[in-house]
Parts: structure tokens; sequence; C-alpha cells
């Protein structure tokens, strides 16, 4: 017996729920879900919306720049230029180049002299110490030049010890900041190897003392022994028994010394002159006419 017979039995009625006709003909499930199309007036399924994917109009109109505005734009503009002049020819350009050539010259010059002293070939490629310190100089001018120097000499030192850049200063560096500021300056050959002697012969005797006083033995004083020496022999030998004096030691002393730096900074000058002529920059030099003509 199903549950309506029980009921009439029982003397209840069943009354079945009226449903009006929209809803009667859904589905329960159907009548269940929220479907957000039946809140929406004027809305059909027919007819969907549309959403644009354009990109949204941000176009300004009638939007001026006042002339007083636009001057002071350009005029910063070209300030920010002036000052981040990055151009071949520009400013910046030209210090950052400097700098890096300087760096580079001082970490080749200072390496070849580490390399010859240690392997004891320094008299065969003691020529070409002093050449970046005179490219520097002949490239960028005198200031270039002389950082070159320093910043050579300070990496001896921290690499190789005080010794050796003392050594490097006096032997080659003032000698190559002394040849390659005269030839910045476009002076003569006579005028270029007579100071550059001098700086050689200096440097020279100031590495005498440094010597002396490291050895704890005075250097100097060995040297004119030994010339006074060889000059009492050859005068004696030749018939004339005089003593010379130990000013007349000095002064050969001091010549033979400026003679040998003489020679020594004249092919420098032959050298370099013909490598400089190689690169590009004989317009550069200041040549005598026979060798002008040779090269």
């Amino acid at each position: 017996m199903n549950l309506i017979s029980r009921i009439k039995i029982h003397g209840l009625h069943y009354h079945t729920p009226s449903l009006s006709p929209s809803l009667s003909s859904l589905s329960p499930l159907h009548f269940l879900s929220l479907n957000p199309l039946h809140q929406i007036p004027n809305l059909s399924l027919s007819n969907p919306p549309h959403f644009s994917t354009s990109k949204p109009n941000l176009r300004l109109k009638n939007v001026r720049v006042s002339s007083f505005g636009e001057a002071k734009y350009t005029e910063n503009f070209k300030k920010i230029f002036d000052y981040n002049d990055l151009t071949v020819d520009g400013e910046v350009y030209n210090k950052t180049l400097r700098l890096v050539e300087c760096s580079m010259f001082a970490a080749l010059g200072g390496l070849a002299y580490i390399l010859s002293s240690s392997l004891a070939i320094e008299n065969y490629f003691g020529c070409f110490f002093a050449l970046p310190i005179v490219f520097s100089s002949m490239r960028w001018g005198l200031a270039a030049g002389r950082k070159t120097m320093v910043a050579t000499a300070i990496l001896l030192l921290v690499l190789a010890g005080p010794v050796k850049a003392l050594t490097y200063l006096l032997m080659y560096g003032f000698l190559g900041l002394t040849m390659g500021s005269l030839w910045r300056l476009r002076a003569s050959w006579g005028l270029s190897v007579g100071l550059s002697a001098i700086a050689r012969a200096l440097g020279a005797s100031a590495y005498v003392v440094m010597l002396s006083f490291l050895i704890r033995e005075n250097v100097f004083a060995l040297i004119t022994i030994n010339v006074h020496a060889s000059l009492t022999y050859i005068l004696t030998s030749l018939g004339f028994f005089t003593i010379p004096s130990m000013n007349t030691i000095y002064v050969i002393f001091g010549t033979l010394v400026f003679i040998n730096s003489s020679c020594f900074v004249f092919l420098l000058h032959l050298l370099y002159s013909v490598f400089f002529t190689r690169l590009g920059m004989k317009e550069s030099l200041s040549l005598p006419e026979w060798l002008d003509k040779a090269i």
C-alpha cells in the first residue's frame, strides 16, 4: 500500500502543490541553478554582450606646449648631452680612451721590466722600457706621460718592491718623460738628445747612490779609485810621471757617464723615430733632414 492510500484511509487529504507555469516547466536542477542571465534585464542568449579587446584610446586632444616650456626642455637636453657626450670626438670619450691607453701602457711597461729583470735579459730589452711613456706623451700630452710613469712605478712597487720601482724611475722613467715631453713640444734633436742624456746621467748617478746605500759600500769611491789607477797607468806608460788630482778624476768620470748616456739616448731617438713613423705619426715628429730622407 502506498502512501496516498494510507492517507485516504486515515481521513487525510493530499493536496498537490500548485506551481506556476513558468516554474513547473523547469526541472529541479535547472530551477535551483543561479543563472545570471535571468537577473540581467533585456539580455538574452541570442544577443550576447560584446567585450572590446582593443587598446583604449588615450590620445590627448587640444594639448599645446608653450614656447617657454619647449625652450627650457631643449636647453636642459643640451646641457645633459654636453655633460654626457659619448661621441667619438666627445670629451668624455677622449678622457676614457686616454685613461685606458695610459693604464695599458703602464701595465705593459711594468710587466716587460719585471720579466726582463727576472730572466736577466734587461740589457737586451732596456731600449724599450721608456717607449710606453714616450708614446703616451706623444699621443695625449705631458700629463698622460707623467701618469703613465707614475702608474708603472706604483705597479712595480706593488709587484716587485721599492728597489725595482726606484730603479725603473731613475734609469728609464725620467728619461722617457723628458724625451716624450721634448718630442711633444717638437724640440730639435740637438736639444732633445742633450737634455735626455742629462736626465739619463743624473738617473744613473742617483742609481749608484741608491746602490751604495743598499750594499753599505761607497760605490763612487770604488769607481773613482779604479779610474784614478787606470789613468795613472796610462800616463806612466806614455812617459808622463804625474798623478792626476781627484777633481780631474771626477770630471773624467762625469764626462764618460754623459758620453755613455748620449750614445744610448741617440740610439733611442733613431729607434723610436722609425717606430713612430711606421705607426703613421711622422707628422708629429721633428726629424732632421738626413733621417727624414732616409725614412
